[in-house]
């Protein structure tokens, strides 16, 4: 009987916060062709990731609806000075103003919704964990749910393949089709016929690694840092009245308080760098080789 109580082992409970809600839309048509299978999505990161896009996008048209000429207050400040940063930074790597018109508010606006997809790692590893594990089941749903959208590499790689389109877009639009595919087989090594596949074969590379280290970079800091929190809840979960497990518990509190205020500079960091990274990476489909 006491064997039928005991909790789930270290290895299970970490295998259980790392499986994601899933649905399997069963595409047909693709299954019978033996392709790749894009019918199963992450439920939880979709349904997370939007509403905290969403909410990026409404916390920044209230700053700027509340806006006024006289002394701002504590929220519009803080949103000018956002601005102002991530202007400066624009300005800085992109040097045609009507693109910035453009790329400015897609840095600011990912910079913010990095920054709170990043911050739900803050959130106790239990909490929606074990909300769900009451109502998913309930809804017909399995009891799996992971509440971080960045540390899914189907949400970074695809933020980052979007920055890729865009790369496309403005090197067709700055340079002209023929302009950059002139660019893809003349550099880097020159514009001899004996080089062209050379050339063309290093800049699909180039496309290539900064789109996957993009989206890994993110990805892996993220998912690390998600880890981490669970290994410290293990240590709560071995509380007991005994010397021990007494001691687990004061080690829970101290590294999940240690690790916490780490992980604040993490999470903005890694938002921060991957608004720059888009910016640089942008800025660069403007420059001719």
């Amino acid at each position: 009987m006491a064997a039928e109580e005991q909790g789930p082992s270290a290895s299970e409970y970490i295998v259980h916060h790392l499986q994601h809600l899933q649905k399997d839309f069963e595409f047909q048509s693709v299954k019978q062709t033996n392709i790749v299978d894009f019918s199963v999505f992450n439920l939880d990161s979709v349904v997370f990731s939007s509403v905290l896009g969403l909410l990026a996008l409404l916390l920044l048209w209230t700053g700027a609806r509340r806006a006024t000429s006289g002394v701002p207050g504590r929220w519009q400040a803080a949103v000018e000075m956002l601005v102002e940063l991530v202007d400066n930074q624009a300005k800085s790597v992109i040097k045609n103003a009507q693109s910035r018109r453009f790329v400015g508010p897609l840095a600011l606006i990912v910079f913010v919704w990095i920054f709170l997809m990043n911050f739900m790692d803050m959130i106790p590893v239990d909490f929606f964990p074990q909300i769900w594990a009451t109502v998913g089941p309930a809804l017909g749903f399995k009891d799996y749910l992971r509440i971080l959208p960045t540390a899914d590499l189907s949400t970074t790689l695809g933020m980052s393949t979007l920055v890729l389109l865009l790369c496309i877009f403005y090197n067709i639009k700055i340079k002209g089709l023929g302009g950059w595919g002139h660019e893809l087989i003349s550099a880097p090594f020159g514009n001899h016929p004996v080089l062209w596949p050379f050339n063309f074969l290093m800049q699909m590379i180039e496309f290539v690694a900064k789109t996957v280290s993009h989206g890994m970079r993110l990805f892996g800091n993220m998912f690390a840092g998600e880890l981490v929190f669970m290994l410290i809840a293990l240590m709560g979960g071995a509380w007991a009245l005994s010397a021990t497990g007494v001691s687990m518990a004061l080690g829970h509190v101290i590294a999940g308080t240690i690790w916490t205020l780490f992980h604040i500079m993490v999470i903005v960091l890694q938002a921060f760098i991957f608004m720059m990274l888009t910016l640089i990476y942008i800025g660069q489909a403007h420059d001719a080789h």
